[in-house]
């Protein structure tokens, strides 16, 4: 399906119609979408973002980086990551998906979406509830420079008392990055309150963190909204 205008011009016009209107911009966006031929504006958020060309995040890597991917629910944050792994073993890297997420069957559901035929070297798909800074490091020591990890999600990291807080892991795997020249991708949520109204894309600041950790754990980050994609340095 063919919008009518790019995603930006629908946006404005949403915001002209709720101000013009006094309608709560939800309420707007809602209606635009519906002229669209979507049942929700996130359904039209989520195919503008599928229609981008993600494939150019890897290039925009540097070994050792650690890449920050956020977004609320249904903005493609996760096809970004899976994306990224796919052509990094389209590029003969290694690569790794840790999920605490999905299964394995649920993940290789997920890359054939994006790709079919899928290479003839995918990614290692890794889903034990063990999954965690240490268990992570352990994984990929001896991982060539450059290799390509992903962790769905940063937040469920935190969630079991067992294992270190938040910032620690943070912090071992920001050593790790350094020191191996591995490049680790984590998805983050963005917390409820973030409001595109104030910013078209959220930022370090909207993550939802129970426990704080510092923005310069990353030396990159990709935020996402509504189709529009932002990459940023961090440092």
């Amino acid at each position: 399906m063919r919008l009518s205008a790019p995603i930006y011009q629908l946006k404005r016009r949403a915001k002209l119609l709720a101000r013009d209107e006094n309608i709560p911009l939800h309420q707007a966006q809602a209606r635009i979408a519906a002229e669209e031929g979507f049942t929700a504006w996130s359904l039209l958020a989520a195919r503008v973002t599928a229609d981008a060309d993600v494939s150019a995040l890897l290039p925009q890597l540097v070994d050792g980086d650690m890449l920050l991917i956020a977004a609320r629910p249904g903005h493609g944050k996760t096809r970004l990551g899976l994306r990224l792994l796919l052509d990094a073993a389209l590029d003969g890297r290694r690569s790794a998906l840790f999920s605490l997420e999905y299964t394995e069957r649920e993940a290789m559901e997920r890359f054939r979406a994006l790709a079919d035929p899928l290479p003839d070297t995918i990614p290692e798909i890794i889903t034990t509830d063990d999954i965690c800074a240490d268990y992570i490091i352990q994984h990929l020591r001896g991982a060539p420079s450059g290799s390509v990890a992903l962790i769905d999600y940063l937040q469920i990291l935190d969630q079991r008392r067992t294992k270190p807080p938040l910032s620690d892991q943070m912090k071992a795997l920001q050593a790790f990055t350094r020191s191996t020249g591995v490049i680790l991708a984590v998805i983050a949520q963005i917390d409820r309150s973030y409001a595109s109204e104030a910013a078209s894309v959220p930022g370090f600041t909207d993550l939802r963190l129970p426990n704080p950790i510092p923005a310069n754990i990353f030396s990159k980050a990709c935020f996402l909204n509504a189709g529009e994609v932002r990459l940023q340095g961090m440092n």
